[in-house]
């Protein structure tokens, strides 16, 4: 299958990117300018220098592609403008140029279960519940899907919202990785609050497959059906934050992980600090103050039961097992 794909330099991405060559697929990646493809080039994808911004740097792929996956997006930014102009703005720039196809492809839109935002303390979320973001990246991701809804009756569309994602390449569950591997972890907030979380390779394989035989979003001119044309991807295990982080220490090989609770004003306080170091340094902050709003903002779980019933997505490798292959990646790269 002919296929272009954004964000494959991402984590996520070079998950999808490694599921679509395993499965025989002509591969093209957009790639900033400014970005390593080292690891791209060694999967032997074809390779296109461009921005989601500047559709004149891609739109003729989408011209040729069978399938488009959208996987581009940021989660930090200076203000909320820059968020909206990539989380949205981006989806909107590849949206119209699959409609401007002669025969348009599907389009995959990756967005985050951020859009949708936080769950009952007990009970996880499914496609059907009305989306109630808390942070800026939420807003911003919630608006990519709007443009997407909005292009619908043109593109042929489907919508995965994940959870938070481990695994290999990944850098930002690596923190948490790091402080386990210390002995102690935070936990943000004083009530319990339960996490869905998803391996990045099953989330490639869910991806794939929602692509290929899932529920389109419906067209302006159809009856709208509430969670139509998106899916949840997310492992049944939902641990507390202190749970996570005995879960880790165990897969690191420790006995015991001390858990540090933080109240909201310190959470806060942490991010605002973290932020105006990384400022200084010009670096990425670990993390931001908008993170803090969704890590005090309770319970972040979602139900993958459509996945599963709808795509027929299996998952039998348990949490645990896959939280030790990462600790075990992590180690074999000299991360930890």
């Amino acid at each position: 299958m002919q296929v272009f794909v954004t964000g494959g330099m991402s984590f996520i991405g070079r998950h999808v990117v490694e599921r679509l060559v395993k499965l025989g697929d002509d591969v093209t990646c957009l790639v900033e300018p400014d970005r390593d493809i080292t690891p791209l080039e060694a999967m032997g994808v074809r390779l296109r220098l461009g921005r989601v911004d500047d559709p004149q740097t891609f739109a003729d792929l989408c011209q040729t592609a069978e399938v488009v996956y959208h996987l581009h997006g940021i989660d930090r930014a200076a203000d909320g403008e820059t968020l909206h102009r990539i989380n949205a703005g981006g989806v909107a720039q590849v949206a119209d140029a699959c409609a401007a196809a002669e025969r348009p492809p599907v389009l995959l839109l990756l967005s985050s279960l951020a859009a949708a935002g936080p769950s009952d303390a007990e009970i996880p979320l499914v496609e059907s519940d009305p989306p109630r973001p808390v942070s800026d990246y939420g807003r911003s991701k919630l608006a990519g899907e709007q443009a997407a809804y909005a292009r619908a009756g043109q593109v042929a569309t489907t919508i995965v919202r994940p959870p938070v994602a481990f695994g290999e390449y990944d850098r930002e569950m690596l923190e948490w990785f790091r402080l386990a591997d210390r002995g102690w972890s935070l936990s943000p907030g004083l009530s319990t609050q339960r996490l869905s979380l998803v391996y990045a390779a099953d989330l490639a394989q869910l991806v794939v497959a929602a692509a290929e035989r899932g529920q389109r979003l419906p067209g302006p001119d159809e009856p709208p059906v509430p969670g139509h044309g998106i899916y949840y991807a997310g492992d049944d295990h939902r641990p507390t934050y202190s749970d996570l982080a005995q879960l880790i220490g165990e897969a690191l090989g420790r006995s015991q992980v001390r858990v540090l609770p933080t109240p909201a004003p310190i959470t806060f306080g942490i991010a605002a600090v973290a932020e105006a170091y990384a400022r200084l340094k010009g670096q990425p902050a670990p993390l931001t103050i908008d993170r803090a709003r969704e890590a005090t903002a309770g319970s972040w779980m979602c139900s993958s039961r459509k996945a599963r019933d709808a795509l027929a997505m299996k998952w039998r490798i348990p949490l645990t097992r896959r939280l030790r292959e990462t600790a075990e990646w992590y180690r074999e790269q000299g991360w930890l």
